[in-house]
């Protein structure tokens, strides 16, 4: 097995600093994300039912053909049955959201077993949460908001799929779909909540919203932390490949690995959709930049065209590298996953999952993209797979087999 570059030569872009970052724990970043807020992240979201890690899947066949010493997967798809890392998210940050609307009407500093035990069901039963979505985050907000008992109204724009809103509906979330793409939905949603007196729970922050997404990315940095736990001995990451979006994954995964890492921080590449690059853009620039248009692609996940300001405050000094992809290295990476050389095992990926890997694999097939970005053969890369078959019709579109096929043949090795 060797590896072909897939589709057309990425673009690359890697920021020209003076000198190096520096270690992260500078005042300003912790006030952002901090490893003693993730810890409490930790033990709250470790006491839900149904928490379990999700694995890091070795890939050691396509480690050899990439011709790398390894590559780790983190399998999101069945994170608490919710097809996504987003789980981590939009709950956590309902449930923060919640226990702060008791402390003040109460005084009581409630847990989220209190709370999803119907213990302040007379307090929570009256606050109405809400959201715009590509899908993942608003299946989260709509699940935490059933745990823990309060009201959701979810907002998609034009083109999220029917499957993804059924899924949220599922539920018992209220979803309103609006013109536009997904800047267009969120400030919707945001124009409708002040209007309402609904409370926003939002992955992305702007001028003066911020606590909300704090809480969303610091609830990402659990599984952050679950990657680190599960790597062999003495094995670290050199490299990680992850989703652009807003920024909050990658911000929560750079901050985390560089806050607890320190100069051993691994080499940080942002990938994004081609026709969705806002980080990507911004870094060019060296300020957040909007990018207009419908934003399509079929990494609905990323479809994302303004900058999350709290995520870019971390990534314009830790991110080493932006990368922009076309729709078909997304569709290979997972068409490659489900049907993988031996020994490693078939994933089902969606494809916003596989951003990051896609990056890599067309990175892989060039000597000279190698070198830039500091690939060799002991070189070992971590990707976060960030979500599964969210949109099964879709994925079977793509793979030519349903996510179950997919299954199965995991389950048979």
């Amino acid at each position: 097995m060797t590896i072909e570059p897939l589709s057309a030569r990425p673009t690359i872009f890697v920021p020209h600093r003076a000198a190096p970052a520096g270690h992260y724990g500078t005042q300003a970043r912790l006030q952002i994300l901090s490893d003693s807020a993730l810890q409490y992240a930790k033990r709250e979201i470790q006491s839900w039912p149904g928490y379990a890690a999700t694995p890091l899947v070795p890939l050691q066949a396509l480690a050899a053909a990439a011709r790398v010493s390894g590559i780790y997967y983190k399998d999101e798809g069945g994170r608490f049955g919710l097809g996504s890392f987003k789980a981590l998210g939009g709950a956590y940050a309902v449930m923060r959201l919640l226990q702060s609307v008791i402390v003040d009407q109460t005084g009581e500093a409630a847990s989220a077993a209190d709370i999803a035990d119907g213990g302040y069901a007379a307090i929570c039963g009256k606050i109405t949460v809400t959201c715009a979505t590509d899908g993942n985050h608003g299946r989260s907000v709509a699940w935490g908001a059933r745990v823990f008992g309060c009201r959701c109204v979810i907002y998609v724009h034009a083109t999220v799929s029917q499957g993804r809103c059924d899924a949220i509906a599922h539920y018992g979330a209220e979803v309103r779909r609006v013109p536009g793409n997904y800047d267009d939905a969120v400030r919707q949603a945001a124009a409708d909540a002040d209007l309402e007196g609904w409370h926003v729970v939002s992955d992305t922050s702007y001028p003066g919203y911020v606590d909300v997404p704090r809480n969303v990315m610091q609830g990402y940095g659990v599984m952050v932390d679950e990657a680190l736990s599960q790597f062999p001995v003495d094995v670290l990451p050199t490299h990680v490949f992850v989703q652009g979006g807003v920024g909050g994954l990658a911000a929560a995964v750079c901050a985390t690995l560089w806050e607890r890492l320190g100069d051993r921080k691994p080499f940080m590449v942002v990938v994004e959709p081609d026709k969705a690059a806002c980080l990507f853009r911004s870094a060019v620039a060296g300020e957040p930049v909007v990018v207009h248009g419908d934003l399509d692609t079929i990494m609905a996940g990323l479809a994302c065209g303004e900058v999350s300001l709290l995520a870019w405050e971390i990534l314009r000094e830790g991110a080493d590298g932006y990368l922009m992809i076309e729709d078909d290295a997304a569709a290979e990476a997972m068409r490659l996953l489900a049907r993988p050389a031996a020994p490693d095992i078939p994933i089902i990926a969606g494809e916003s999952a596989v951003a990051g890997l896609a990056g890599f694999l067309q990175v892989a097939g060039h000597d000279d993209l190698r070198a830039g970005l500091a690939i060799d053969e002991t070189s070992v890369i971590l990707f976060f797979g960030s979500e599964g078959a969210t949109d099964p019709e879709l994925y079977e579109k793509i793979v030519g087999v349903p996510p179950e096929t997919v299954a199965a043949l995991a389950g048979a090795l």
